[in-house]
């Protein structure tokens, strides 16, 4: 059947899950997809004026024949009450393109974040078979207003469909308490962006102690500072846009450097010698798999991460170092350093966590 997605980043953004799972759908069924970009679904706040457009990605552009993108009109008013009356009138074209695709064959629709669209659209179109695929815990990243509105259309959107899909451990077992209807569907990596496993260089490098994403309010300053001073032989970089500026004067062997592409981030990514993922422990964090993860340790990267999210279940797994409160960050960033992975255990590791294999298990394509 074919499939309308709606999508919580934009078509011409890097590829991200949303990406990797249409794309999956289209070569498990042969069917097109009709993508639907986000719209904004919260108040503005005054760092919406302050931010700069992200750096784009060029892949991102190409539209496949057996896609189209569609972009919703709108205005960043849905939080509010009775706002759907108006909005419901922007999207009239939106939903004459919508119901006329749905019409030419069974059809199932993919929402990728709630909102007044996807209810809107679930009640257009009745008899599709509708998935969520919950890649965040949406409501977190909101407050006020916008958040019991996140929540409430959030709650709607679960009654309304016949499968929740989780990215993460902590997400699958807050949504079962909505629903009994939830499969793990866990982040992974898209291996194609990397750089295959016989041109990595797996040897000690320059001691660099890396992180390449946002740095936003989940990221723990106070941890990358405090890891900074006890090893003040390493580097560390810090490669991304900064959303939460630095508590105080940084060490000397912290590094900042810009946003970039994705392609460049990865390329940076493969010069480090450890991956960090420091994110702060809260609600923000707590249904998280963070892609970087994938990403490091499929560039034989060992990694030190905080325990948030789905990294407090990796405690065990080769390549990780978890840090607490009280940890020895010396001699944690001494052993991370000290160990280096062999081409075949990376081998392994990608064939293992290939988004493909993420969603095969599912049996979305009989609607099951």
């Amino acid at each position: 059947m074919r499939m309308i997605y709606l999508s919580p980043v934009p078509w011409a953004s890097f590829s991200q899950r949303p990406h990797h799972f249409v794309n999956w759908y289209h070569h498990q069924t042969g069917e097109p997809v009709l993508w639907i970009d986000p719209y904004p679904t919260r108040l503005p706040s005054l760092n919406d004026f302050k931010r700069k457009p992200p750096v784009a990605d060029q892949q991102g552009v190409a539209v496949p024949p057996w896609l189209q993108v569609c972009k919703p009109r709108s205005l960043p008013i849905e939080p509010i009450p009775g706002s759907a009356m108006l909005l419901k009138r922007l999207w009239r074209n939106l939903f004459k393109e919508a119901a006329a695709f749905s019409a030419e064959g069974p059809c199932m629709i993919c929402v990728g974040k709630p909102s007044e669209l996807a209810l809107q659209l679930l009640a257009l179109i009745p008899a599709s078979h509708a998935v969520y695929d919950a890649m965040d815990d949406f409501p977190a990243f909101y407050q006020g207003l916008s958040r019991r509105s996140m929540e409430r259309r959030q709650a709607q959107l679960i009654r309304r469909v016949a499968k929740v899909l989780a990215s993460s451990s902590p997400l699958r077992d807050k949504l079962l308490g909505m629903t009994d209807q939830v499969d793990l569907a866990l982040n992974a990596c898209d291996m194609h962006a990397l750089a295959p496993v016989e041109s990595l260089d797996l040897s000690a490098k320059q001691q660099v102690l890396g992180y390449v994403g946002t740095l936003g309010r989940w990221f723990d300053w106070d941890l990358v500072i405090a890891l900074a001073q006890a090893n003040p032989g390493n580097r560390i970089q810090l490669i991304g846009p900064v959303f939460t500026p630095p508590p105080w004067v940084l060490p000397a062997n912290i590094e900042l450097l810009p946003e970039c592409s994705h392609a460049s981030a990865i390329a940076a990514m493969a010069t480090f010698s450890v991956g960090l993922i420091p994110f702060k422990r809260n609600r923000l964090t707590a249904s998280v798999d963070p892609i970087k993860y994938y990403e490091y340790r499929a560039l034989g990267l060992p990694v030190i991460s905080t325990r948030f999210g789905e990294m407090a279940l990796r405690d065990r797994e080769p390549g990780v170092w978890i840090v607490d409160q009280g940890t020895d960050l010396g001699k944690t960033a001494m052993d991370a350093l000290a160990s280096q992975s062999d081409r075949s255990t990376v081998h392994q590791f990608r064939q293992a966590h290939l988004w493909a294999q993420r969603f095969s298990a599912i049996h979305l394509k009989n609607g099951q």
